[in-house]
Order: structure tokens, then C-alpha cells, then sequence
């Protein structure tokens, strides 16, 4: 279905609500139709006006996906004040240093992390009030629902994401309603099957909401009008029994989620016929990965490149660009969808010439307004004429294809050659006896730094370090190769599924005044 030009939480809610009142707009620990959705975040708008917030004030949530937190988030930015979830994996410290730096005076807590909450308001002298989840439902249900306010404009912020923080401290991301719904119309007028919606879709919410990947995956359902069945976390058997009581049909995954599903042994005994769309991220899929998931679920894929500082996806990889049967454009992250700029430069911010890797930037209406409270952060990352540098090196072919190496900063330095991870760890994938890979560089005394592969066995396999290496030497160039292969039960990974490669250093690096050599 072609929806009208929304570009705000506000009218999107007001326009569902008017033309599809009973239909569901959030499944979760509660139903709420469109009707209700109207209600509950006209009464969250209500009641913040009443206790005095204003255009600009914060909240946060610490907790699980909920359906609470979405009528929240909804609702507050019907107001146009600003949502922080909080990652419920992060340390005591790192959730006190998040919430302190929004300057919240509410937090609302998941039920389980109400007595967590608590503690950290002792020390968070700004914290006015801390609501668990029994008694956020009851302030909203108390609270008069009105539409007697003055909703959020296209570029008033709504929604701030913290980045991962893999190195210093992370960042407050400003999200504006714009930054949400701004490409959405781009899209339909290219007429990319992905972006239309048969009314009685359901889309899975199983990724974090303090990621983008998770809170833009209820955001997208908001966008369609269709329904968001809101998963607390990601576990297996959670994710196939929304499949099959809720008729999921859109979800987004990364790689390593996308692995325990299709080894799982429910797998085989789930009906997927509603999915039609696996939408995947932070991380290449191997090709022996994709081939069991189109043999599993039957349904199209999409990559979806992106990153916090761009609300999401800006490169996506079709479905029609998919080949199970490997070929050049499954080492892609795809093309820029509609209403995205890309240009790829050097160390002194010049274009290069096409196929030559350097630093990846890209000018949207999704590029986010800015990092909270930290201008000089904002402006080494976006330019004044509206350019996000991703921190990402890759190059763009003639057809406008985006490959990615990988981060800026992971490049390792061999003997003066660059060698990126990614490339490596793509030449190992597929290997029999490896089910994870990470490439990381550490200390050489010739070299200044050595490729070294960290791997994952197969259930039931034992990894020969000798093999990797022969079977990477097939595959790339000779100074590419793993000089060492490490073999490790699993890979440190942050909650949306990247490979904390700077943890993987660590070790190596101790005692060293950087980590590069």
C-alpha cells in the first residue's frame, strides 16, 4: 500500500488510528490496536505536558523490548520530547553514564530493572522519578488523553541512540522524526518492492531497542501501519513462536542470529509461508550461512548497510542481487536506496577515482542532526554541507555498487601493505571445520604488524591451524594471509552482533603505547 507524505510520529498516528482503527498496531505483553496506540500516546503526551516537559526535555528507558516502551517512545515524541533506551546488557557504570548524560528527569524500567533503576537514582541527583513497568501502565491509564498539544515538527529530535562505544565513551545520537520517515516516500516512488505493504503484514521486533535495529524496526511498522510483534530479546524459540502465532512476515537479524535459527531444531518443523522479507546486518553473510536460510526459509533477503549516525540503512543490498551460488556483487553491501548520496574519499577528504578503497561518506535526509552536547564530536563526523564520514573504507565499483573492507580503523599495516579484516575473514568463511572468524593484527617485528585469525570451530570439528592457512592461501594474496590462527569458543560481540576486534587486540597489545605498530 502507497502511503501519503507523514513525516512525523504525531500524524502517522493520527492517520492509522483514522483509517485503520481495530486493526493491531503493537503485539507484545499488550495488544494495542491503532485506536489504542492513538489513545495510550495521546495520554504519555498528556501526562509529560502536565508534569512539565517540554519540546527538547529527555526520558529514558532501561529494559527489554516492550510494547510499553514503544508506546512511550510514540508518545513522547507526539511532544516532541526525546527517548534514550539504555542497553539492559551495559554495566552498572555504563548505564549510570548514559542516563546522567541525557539529563532525563524520568526513567521508566522494565519491570526487572526497577530495583536496578533505583540504585542508579541515588546517584543521579537530576532523576525526578522512576517508574517500573506496573507503574508506567498505571500513570498512563490515570492520565487524561488529549490532543491539545503541540505535536514535534519533521526536524524536532524524538529518538536519541547511544553508539556502541568501542572505544571512549559513547555518544548520544539525535534522531529526528525527519531522520525516521524522511526516505520512505524515495523509495515507494522507485517502486522497490520492499517498500509497499499489504495491510495485514507483521513485522518482528527482535533486535534491541537500544539499537537501531531494533527501535527502527517498530518505527517501520508505525510507518506501514501494519503490526509490531515486540519480542522482549532475541532467543530461538521466541523468534518461531512469533512466526507462527503472529504471521511474522519482515524481520531483521544479523548474521549470528540468522546462524541459531536455521541450527536450530525447530527450524525444520516451523511454517515460514507469511515471511517474505529477512532484512540483515552488521556483518556479511557467508554464503554457506545464506544458502541454509533460503533453503530453511524460503523467503527474500536483503543486506541493509547503515549505522546509528544514519538512522539505519542507506546501502541495501536487493534481493535480487542475492546469488546463493556466490558471484562479485554478494561481497557488496549494495547501492545507495533512493534519496542517498555516496562518495568515497581519501585522507585529505578527496573524492577518489572509482574502484580505489578510502573512507565511505554519505549525505542524506537520514543523517542525524547531531552527537548530544558534544559539538566538536559532531562536527569531526558531519560535515556543515550535511556529509556523515562512516569511519568505514570500501570503494564504489562503475555500477554504483558500495564494498565495504571494513572499519577505518581496524586496517591492519603489514609491511606497509593495507589489509583489511573483512576481506580475510571472507576468504576463511566456508572453510569445513570453521563456524566464526575474526582477523586481527597484532605486534611483528619485521612487519610492524601480523595477520592473525581468531576462529570458531563447527560443533563436533576441530579447527587445524595449518588448514586455515593453506585454504586462505587459494583464495587472497600472499601478504593477506593469517600468520597465526587462534581457536576460541566464541567471538566477544557487542548486542547488535559486531566482532569487538579491540577486545580481541587487547591481549596482544598489552604493554604497547598504541595499538598500531
Amino acid at each position: 500500500m502507497n502511503t501519503p507524505e507523514l513525516l512525523t510520529v504525531d500524524a502517522f498516528i493520527r492517520h492509522w488510528a483514522a483509517d485503520r482503527p481495530g486493526q493491531p498496531a503493537l503485539v507484545g505483553e499488550r495488544r494495542l490496536s491503532y485506536a489504542e496506540l492513538d489513545t495510550n500516546t495521546a495520554r504519555v503526551a498528556s501526562g509529560l505536558a502536565a508534569a512539565g516537559f517540554k519540546k527538547g526535555d529527555r526520558i529514558a528507558w532501561l529494559g527489554k523490548n516492550a510494547v510499553l516502551y514503544f508506546t512511550l517512545l510514540f508518545g513522547a515524541a507526539r511532544l516532541g520530547v526525546v527517548m534514550a533506551p539504555v542497553g539492559w546488557r551495559l554495566a552498572g557504570p555504563e548505564r549510570q553514564y548514559i542516563i546522567d548524560d541525557t539529563q532525563c528527569r524520568w526513567l521508566f524500567a522494565g519491570d526487572e530493572f526497577a530495583a536496578d533503576a533505583q540504585a542508579l537514582a541515588a546517584d543521579l541527583p537530576q532523576l525526578q522519578r522512576v517508574l517500573s513497568a506496573g507503574q508506567a501502565w498505571a500513570w498512563i491509564d490515570a492520565s487524561a488523553p488529549s490532543d491539545d498539544f503541540s505535536p514535534a515538527g519533521p526536524d524536532d529530535a524524538v529518538l536519541q541512540l547511544y553508539t556502541s562505544g568501542t572505544t571512549g565513551r559513547p555518544k548520544g545520537v539525535e534522531l529526528s522524526n525527519r531522520n525516521l520517515f524522511g526516505l520512505r516516500r524515495q523509495a515507494q516512488d522507485a517502486n522497490l518492492p520492499w517498500a509497499f505493504w499489504d495491510d495485514n503484514e507483521v513485522v518482528m521486533v527482535a533486535m534491541p531497542c537500544a539499537h537501531i535495529g531494533g527501535t527502527g524496526l517498530g518505527v517501520m511498522a508505525l510507518g506501514g501501519g501494519v503490526c509490531g510483534c515486540v519480542l522482549p530479546e532475541f532467543t530461538p524459540d521466541a523468534v518461531f513462536d512469533a512466526i507462527s502465532n503472529e504471521g511474522v512476515t519482515r524481520f531483521f537479524a544479523v548474521p549470528a542470529a540468522m546462524q541459531m535459527l536455521v541450527n536450530h531444531p525447530r527450524c525444520a518443523n516451523t511454517d515460514f509461508s507469511r515471511l517474505k522479507y529477512i532484512f540483515y546486518g552488521a556483518a556479511p553473510i557467508p554464503l554457506a550461512l545464506l544458502r541454509q536460510c533460503v533453503a530453511a526459509f524460503g523467503c527474500d533477503f536483503a543486506q541493509a548497510y547503515g549505522m546509528t549516525e544514519t538512522t539505519g540503512t542507506v546501502v541495501m543490498l536487493s534481493p535480487q542481487d542475492h546469488d546463493a551460488n556466490g558471484g562479485p556483487r554478494m561481497r557488496a553491501a549494495g547501492k545507495a536506496v533512493p534519496g542517498v548520496e555516496l562518495k568515497v574519499v581519501d585522507g585529505s577528504g578527496q573524492a577518489v577515482a572509482t574502484g580505489t578503497v578510502g573512507e565511505i561518506l554519505t549525505r542524506s535526509s537520514n543523517n542525524m542532526l547531531g552527537y548530544w552536547r558534544q559539538p566538536e564530536a559532531t562536527a569531526r563526523t558531519l560535515s556543515a554541507d550535511g556529509w556523515v564520514a562512516t569511519g568505514d573504507a570500501g570503494y564504489l565499483d562503475a555500477d554504483g555498487y558500495l564494498f565495504i573492507h571494513d572499519r577505518v580503523k581496524d586496517m591492519i599495516i603489514s609491511g606497509g601493505e593495507n589489509i583489511y579484516p573483512a576481506e580475510v575473514e571472507n576468504a576463511i568463511y566456508g572453510h569445513p571445520d570453521v563456524a566464526d572468524v575474526a582477523v586481527i593484527g597484532v605486534p611483528d617485528a619485521t612487519w610492524g604488524e601480523a595477520v592473525k585469525a581468531v576462529c570458531v570451530p563447527r560443533p563436533g570439528h576441530t579447527v587445524d591451524p595449518a588448514s586455515v592457512i593453506a585454504w586462505a592461501r587459494e583464495r587472497i594474496a600472499g601478504f593477506k594471509i593469517p600468520k597465526s590462527v587462534d581457536v576460541v569458543a566464541e567471538l566477544p560481540r557487542n548486542p547488535t552482533g559486531k566482532i569487538l576486534r579491540r577486545a580481541l587486540r587487547a591481549p596482544y597489545w598489552e604493554g604497547l603505547d598504541r595499538q598500531v605498530n
